[in-house]
């Protein structure tokens, strides 16, 4: 097992002045499951494909445990990589193509075939050994592509967008059982998604990209309630923070008819006489007051079951604002009604709107 660090790696693509990877400066520690994940183009992929050996590195370097592979070819890094398209041999079985690389590098016949067991065990591919992928449904493919990469007994896994080629439900259930497999094998393990929801239920740690550049890098909870910056707030978070432009009032931010109490080095911080306040859907409470409460005109109601997400459009500062709030499953306001709601004091995010960073603890 090993470290991977990223110093201040970068990437240009030839041709191009702006860093499709710019800078880039993460220490993953050993057995670590770390997500890299933004949106398309934010240079995720370009960034696992540098450790991979597959992209140069034109500044800066990339080490896995002591060993400096900037320059060093793939074959040489220890790495083993899943891919989106899965990339199996169609004329192979599934255990020729899960021991091919044991084969090339010369491993004996016997033990590629007891690695290979040993990873179908793991994985329920065990009587599937002797077909062709063609005759193999999507999760079970993707599961002899990770097979493939196990019995490799790498010292890091590369994983680039593993699920995006299966259905919704079966995404689900894969990613609890590669999240489970890494953490049984313990493997240092570099995760690309553009799903904000797969990188937070999966990743011990999640990175955040846009164009080239880290925003942040932290645990899932810790993301979630501190977001850096505004981007990073409207990325994480399925629906995504409402975001809100208000004015600076005293002890607080004006949001609506009612002044939301905020921190006061978060407003001392800033010389704008206007800040951006975030807030969850979760974190309004629904008041039957109409003179302190924010009045949302209910669009459309997206009913869950266990609870409710409502889509509305809210007067703040004068301009229409669509905000989402939840509300519980057994009171859904009816639509065209108007709800009305305040933030939750103490759940609020405050961020600067000539910088964009969060002001708030």
């Amino acid at each position: 097992m090993a470290t991977v660090t990223f110093d201040k790696a970068t990437r240009i693509y030839p041709g191009s002045t702006k860093p499709a990877v710019d800078g880039l400066d993460i220490e993953i520690a050993d057995g670590e499951f770390l997500v890299l994940v933004g949106p398309s183009g934010c240079g995720k992929s370009t960034s696992l494909r540098m450790l991979a050996g597959l992209e140069d590195v034109n500044g800066g370097a990339i080490r896995i445990g002591d060993r400096d592979v900037t320059h060093l070819p793939p074959k040489d890094r220890d790495i083993a990589m899943v891919f989106q398209n899965y990339a199996l041999y169609p004329h192979m079985t599934v255990a020729d193509n899960m021991g091919f690389a044991l084969k090339i590098a010369g491993v004996n016949k016997a033990e590629i075939r007891q690695k290979v067991e040993e990873a179908a065990k793991i994985l329920d591919l065990t009587e599937y050994l002797d077909r062709k992928p063609k005759a193999l449904s999507g999760g079970q493919r993707q599961r002899v592509a990770m097979g493939r990469a196990i019995v490799r007994e790498p010292q890091v896994f590369l994983m680039d967008e593993p699920l995006s080629n299966l259905d919704a439900k079966l995404r689900v259930s894969t990613r609890t059982q590669i999240a489970s497999l890494q953490r049984r094998l313990g493997i240092t393990t570099v995760y690309v998604t553009h799903d904000q929801v797969e990188a937070l239920t999966m990743g011990d740690r999640v990175a955040v990209l846009k164009d080239g550049l880290l925003q942040q890098v932290d645990t899932p909870r810790n993301m979630y309630d501190k977001p850096a910056n505004l981007f990073v707030a409207g990325f994480i978070g399925s629906p995504a923070m409402n975001l809100v432009e208000v004015p600076v009032a005293d002890g607080g931010v004006k949001f609506g008819n009612s002044v939301v109490p905020v921190q006061r080095d978060a407003l001392s911080a800033t010389s704008d006489k206007t800040v951006t306040v975030g807030v969850r859907p979760e974190h309004f409470d629904v008041t039957t007051d109409s003179d302190t409460g924010l009045g949302v005109v209910v669009n459309v109601v997206e009913e869950l079951g266990s609870d409710a997400f409502v889509y509305g459009t809210a007067q703040v500062g004068g301009e229409a604002k669509d905000l989402v709030v939840r509300v519980g499953g057994r009171d859904v306001p009816e639509k065209g009604s108007t709800l009305h709601v305040v933030p939750r004091a103490g759940e609020t995010h405050v961020f600067s709107i000539s910088t964009g960073e969060r002001l708030s603890d």
